[in-house]
């Protein structure tokens, strides 16, 4: 036999197939040129929205405010224009910096650019890999209390810029928050307090009254102002470049890169868990918009590659200003690459002005923005919902303000999915049935009846037969009361597992080890192959004790006790049918609809 030879251009295609499919296609391009203006009006929006929190998460990561900008500016195009959503924008994020901050204390700031670009090749390989669908398992509740998390470990990074003191070393924000508060106990200065609060009350009012307008700039700038014109003393950003950086490897120590891997794949993780869940929140609210996921990690990938390059630190979608670009009228990746061209724009033109804006100021804004993404209702209404789902979203946010914010979203999904089994073993059951509603037609005494109910007892099983219900089973088949059949109803077993199946037919061989015969009905295709794997349906099929229906099985247990004398022949049907004539004989075999089993 002659074996085909697999060339290098035939082993290489389908991976160079999957990379055709990432790179935008010339109905992306084409989209981009509908309603220019619009998509150019909210790319401008956004870039002012951005400007601040760029600056305040650089800052918060320990790298500094250009590498804030720089992320904003090369991660937010190079997203934009791989990444599978029209309207997502992408740059620093508070998530990222909860993340970051310990790695920048163990490696430095090496290490954190290291991190960003294994980060990038790991999306990238997610998204070949077609990883990006299973994001839509993740439970409410997890990214609810992830959220709350997170919004609470950026307002603690927040403590000594708004107090005006130095921030303390540490990693643990809880013990660096503490510390800053005793510092500041020592020695009170009121005026970082006085422009942080003042921007925060300018935010949070403000969008209240007139949610499109831009009060985080607006507020940055009257703080700037006043410490110019007044004898306020306050730190401030300090130098930065006039441009981007030349792009350089020079960061790259391969020496680090075994002890990185770790952080590199919680930092791939969770920009992968951000931005696809900002992706669904931005198809949520627009119309006619469906990102794709795989895409998406691509386009991720792509922008956490470049950024260190530059000096940026990873990146990942921002929900925040990715609403903000939908409710601006954004339509296309236009406006995102337009968001990330103005703070280039900003950073060549301005960046003297931007050197002279309180650090205090910068941290008002976070400090709103953290009180902003938690939406109150939404917590409380998913709360009350079940008391799983109030667990679940608590131990998540304690866990991500107090471990690790990766770590929460494991734990949380863990949990989440361990109270669902048990949700699902609770509502599997197992009922006995009364015979005469499977009985046909006759003119039985009461007395014949109960003669039947005292050596044939027929049950029930409804919902999932699996590990975590199976044991439950075992135990009420086995206290069955002495009868001489038992008829297993299987037609309502929504799914049946290897552990399952075991225990099934260990229930079986104790109640025939009891003299009593078992017989199953209303078997489901998809319940032939565990059980005839752990050998229990063959050797109930080879003794004939496999029916179609019920009602088949009743006549059958009928025949065989009237033949074992222990019933008289007139409770028989004339119409009895022979046993086992009714037998599944294969894996292929149509099951009776539920009703009629």
């Amino acid at each position: 036999m002659n074996l085909p030879v697999l060339s290098r251009d035939s082993a290489l295609r389908p991976v160079l197939d999957r990379f055709r499919v990432m790179i935008p296609a010339r109905a992306d391009l084409a989209r981009m040129r509908h309603a220019p203006g619009r998509n150019l009006l909210a790319g401008v929006t956004v870039a002012v929205v951005a400007l601040p929190l760029a600056l305040g998460f650089g800052i918060s990561s320990g790298l500094g405010a250009q590498a804030g900008l720089v992320t904003a500016i090369v991660a937010g195009a190079l997203a934009a224009f791989f990444g599978g959503s029209n309207l997502q924008v992408s740059g620093p994020t508070g998530a990222m910096t909860v993340v970051l901050v310990p790695i920048v204390a163990q490696h430095g700031p090496s290490g954190v650019l290291t991190v960003g670009l294994m980060a990038g090749l790991m999306l990238v390989l997610l998204a070949l890999l077609r990883a990006g669908r299973y994001v839509r398992y993740i439970p409410a509740s997890v990214v609810e209390g992830f959220t709350i998390g997170i919004a609470a470990v950026i307002a603690l990074q927040q403590v000594p810029a708004a107090l005006g003191v130095p921030v303390p070393e540490g990693d643990r924000v809880l013990v660096v928050a503490w510390q800053a508060v005793l510092d500041f106990a020592a020695h009170p200065e009121w005026t970082a307090v006085a422009i942080a609060l003042g921007v925060v009350v300018v935010m949070l009012v403000g969008a209240r009254w007139r949610p499109t307008v831009p009060f985080s700039l607006m507020a940055v700038v009257l703080a700037t102002v006043l410490v110019e014109v007044t004898p306020l003393h306050a730190e401030r950003i300090g130098d930065l470049p006039a441009g981007l950086p030349a792009p350089s490897l020079g960061f790259l120590d391969l020496s680090q890169v075994g002890t990185l891997v770790a952080p590199a794949a919680a930092v791939a993780a969770l920009a992968a868990l951000e931005s696809l869940l900002s992706a669904t929140v931005a198809d949520g609210m627009s119309v006619n918009q469906r990102h794709d996921p795989d895409r998406e990690l691509f386009g991720q990938g792509v922008a956490n590659i470049a950024a260190p390059l530059f000096g940026g630190v990873p990146a990942t979608a921002a929900i925040a200003r990715t609403a903000v670009n939908v409710r601006s009228g954004a339509s296309s990746r236009l406006a995102a690459i337009t968001h990330a061209l103005v703070l280039a724009g900003i950073v060549y033109l301005a960046a003297p002005l931007v050197e002279r804006i309180p650090l205090a100021a910068l941290a008002g804004v976070l400090l709103a923005t953290a009180v902003r993404m938690v939406e109150v209702g939404s917590v409380r209404a998913m709360v009350r919902a079940t008391r799983s789902d109030g667990v679940v979203l608590v131990l998540t946010a304690v866990v991500t303000l107090t471990v690790d914010l990766v770590v929460a979203v494991l734990v949380g999904m863990l949990v989440a999915g361990a109270l669902a089994l048990a949700s699902l073993a609770r509502n599997a059951s197992l009922d006995q049935e009364e015979l005469a509603r499977h009985l046909p037609p006759g003119d039985h005494t009461e007395e014949e009846r109960a003669l039947l109910a005292k050596h044939i007892v027929a049950y029930r099983i409804d919902g999932p037969l699996f590990f975590a219900a199976a044991h439950r089973f075992l135990l009420e088949l086995s206290e069955v009361a002495d009868v001489r059949v038992v008829i297993l109803r299987m037609a309502r077993v929504s799914t049946i597992d290897a552990t399952g199946a075991q225990v099934l037919g260990d229930a079986v061989d104790r109640l025939q080890a009891r003299g009593i015969t078992v017989m199953m009905s209303g078997l489901r295709p998809g319940q032939l192959r565990p059980l005839e794997s752990l050998g229990t349906l063959p050797r109930l099929r080879e003794a004939g004790c496999v029916f179609e229906t019920t009602p088949e099985a009743i006549q059958a247990a009928l025949t065989m006790l009237h033949h074992a004398g222990v019933i008289p022949s007139s409770l028989r049907s004339a119409e009895a049918a022979p046993q086992g004539a009714a037998v599944l004989s294969s894996p292929g075999h149509q099951a009776p609809a539920p009703g009629k089993a």
